[in-house]
């Protein structure tokens, strides 16, 4: 009779653990019914009320987005014509430009070389491009004053043309050199009030002269308006007029096509470094876009000194430089 009775005690608490759990079961169901339909209401009711920390975000994503998609937003390219076993240097420059935030531009800084021709190259340049994407190689043989330069500007439409991105990819192309330093800020500055269009911007050579419409720009680092790129890769006098110094070179191509009715002279905001003393010298000042000939780490590090390039160096306990 005991066993019986606990027998049917069990039985009972079996089912009554059953409906239980069912119970809760139906109720779970209503429950989520019901949340659903009252999250959907609080949706709808809040949907017309500012929410403050909504209202800052949107603003930041909007501010964003105004400001890259601004007519006033600056879009550059400087390339740096180069040779692909330069490694340190190009690691070096990296530092130079990467520690730059110009304001109100984008600013991209690439190097630029003819085809690799050794395995080490094969290896070692493929690295820096995954690791940096800086690099653009070019379909052609290592050169100076064979064409390089033409190649350089008649690739470009071809590679930065592209119907997702903005028209023009960039508004100025500039070509200069590794011993070449450029501060990004007053470079910027410099462009905001220049057209944006058949423009030729550059250090006027001769050295003496500073008018821009009579000879041509230094090779240390000159600039040009996307549409003079474009009419780089489509005209035939580029293409027939490729050897010879390439700033000069480029010059005539200029002059003989009737291009770039704007010109800037950026002397004496461009010069080469002040030693040895020449006419196309200049003594660092405040007022410098760019310094040439920095030929050696001497003059590169006197050079980056005069500028305070380690000024925003933040304080911390894991480092200690006098």
């Amino acid at each position: 009779m005991m066993k019986s009775a606990r027998l049917n005690g069990r039985h009972r608490f079996i089912i009554s653990s059953f409906f239980f759990i069912m119970f809760l079961c139906v109720l779970a169901s209503i429950n989520e019914v019901r949340f659903d339909s009252f999250l959907k209401f609080g949706q709808c009711a809040l949907a017309n009320v500012p929410s403050h920390n909504s209202s800052l975000e949107n603003n930041i994503v909007a501010s964003n987005s105004s400001s890259s998609s601004s007519s006033d937003e600056i879009r550059i390219l400087i390339g740096i014509l180069t040779l692909p076993d330069q490694y340190q240097r190009r690691h070096f420059l990296r530092l130079i430009y990467g520690t730059q935030s110009p304001l109100g531009a984008k600013v991209d800084v690439k190097f630029v070389f003819c085809n690799l021709t050794k395995e080490d190259q094969k290896v070692l340049v493929a690295l820096e491009i995954m690791r940096y994407d800086d690099i653009i190689i070019l379909n052609c043989k290592e050169n100076m004053n064979k064409g390089k330069t033409y190649t350089y500007f008649s690739s470009l439409p071809e590679m930065l043309n592209d119907t997702n991105s903005p028209y023009p990819p960039y508004h100025y192309v500039m070509k200069t050199d590794d011993d070449t330093y450029f501060r990004l800020n007053s470079l910027v500055e410099s462009l905001r009030p220049l057209p944006r269009e058949d423009l030729y911007y550059g250090y006027v050579i001769p050295c003496r002269s500073m008018d821009p419409f009579v000879h041509y720009m230094s090779g240390m680092g000159y600039m040009i308006s996307w549409d003079i790129v474009e009419w780089i890769r489509d005209s035939d006098i580029p293409k027939n007029h490729l050897e010879g110094p390439e700033d000069k070179v480029f010059g005539d191509w200029i002059r003989e096509g009737h291009r770039a009715k704007n010109r800037y002279n950026a002397k004496w905001s461009m010069y080469n470094f002040p030693e040895p003393p020449t006419t196309c010298t200049h003594e660092l000042w405040p007022n410098t876009i760019g310094v040439h000939l920095l030929k050696t780490q001497e003059k590169w590090i006197r050079t980056l000194k005069y500028f305070n390039v380690t000024d925003n160096l933040k304080p911390s306990k894991l480092y200690h430089i006098p």
